[in-house]
């Protein structure tokens, strides 16, 4: 995440005056520089970073936020010999912090992947399964629940109905959110949390995505509980959906906006009103 930026407003100079590298101040006190403003000469940015960096220390700025464009890389050796170090990248910029004041405090930038799975039951207790292609050489078969990622700003609800649709074919509606698991060390030293979303089938039909999915069936959900080959994760999920034990996606009027926020509720009779 970039640090939220605000132009500084009272009297004093902003970072960018004398001389230094043109930049504003954020809400915590740092500096974030603009990238737009960065020079193409690698010399040229030595001298402007050194003059920058002593007047910042100077003004008692905590941390310096320094996006450096994939066109201005050749910058990026000059940072770090001034004691910048990597923070994240994105495929156009990498971002570099340097702790002006040693105790700053420097948020971590993405530290969870974040996946839906949908449990689509039909009206003839039926569960929607698939078999990845990764594992269609597994024994017995690993049937899994369709699912994926959630993409950049996209809500929880759309993702799995987006990737049921994808993997499946088969059209869906949100019923219930039924759980979740959270797992340290899944890839690249990140945590992942994965949810477990009820969704009621609005078509049967299968077209399986070719690409990923080996088989996509329908499967009586007591043979699903009885395989050896689902996990007992799966397993809890389905009998927390058979249950009826989920929280439901709502509304609270006054906070944020539907395209910015999403909220999953208990619809018990005695959870708290407002």
């Amino acid at each position: 995440m970039h640090v939220a930026v605000i132009e500084r407003r009272e009297s004093g100079s902003e970072p960018g005056d004398k001389g230094t590298l043109p930049a504003t101040e954020n809400v915590f006190h740092g500096v974030v520089v603009d990238p737009e403003a960065l020079p193409a000469d690698p010399g040229i940015f030595d001298d402007q970073l050194r003059r920058s960096l002593l007047a910042w220390q100077s003004e008692d700025y905590r941390v310096v936020w320094l996006e450096i464009p994939i066109a201005r890389s050749a910058l990026i050796p000059v940072a770090v010999a001034q004691g910048f170090v990597f923070h994240h990248c994105e495929p156009d910029h990498v971002m570099l912090v340097n702790r002006i004041q040693p105790d700053a405090v420097v948020p971590f930038h993405a530290t969870h992947y974040i996946g839906a799975g949908g449990l689509v039951l039909n009206s003839r207790q039926e569960l929607l399964v698939v078999v990845e292609r990764v594992h269609r050489n597994r024994q017995p078969n690993y049937y899994k629940l369709p699912g994926g990622a959630l993409l950049p700003g996209e809500h929880l609800v759309a993702a799995v109905v987006r990737a049921v649709r994808e993997e499946t074919g088969v059209e869906t509606r949100f019923r219930e959110l039924v759980g979740f698991r959270h797992w340290h060390g899944y890839r690249f030293g990140k945590s992942d949390i994965y949810f477990i979303c009820r969704l009621d089938p609005l078509t049967q039909e299968i077209r399986i995505q070719e690409s990923e999915i080996e088989t996509c069936l329908w499967m009586p959900v007591s043979d699903y509980l009885a395989a050896e080959s689902v996990g007992i994760f799966n397993k809890r999920m389905v009998a927390t959906a058979l249950g009826g034990a989920g929280l439901v996606s709502s509304w609270f009027d006054g906070y944020g906006t539907p395209e910015t926020h999403e909220i999953f509720v208990s619809m018990r009779q005695d959870a708290y009103e407002a």
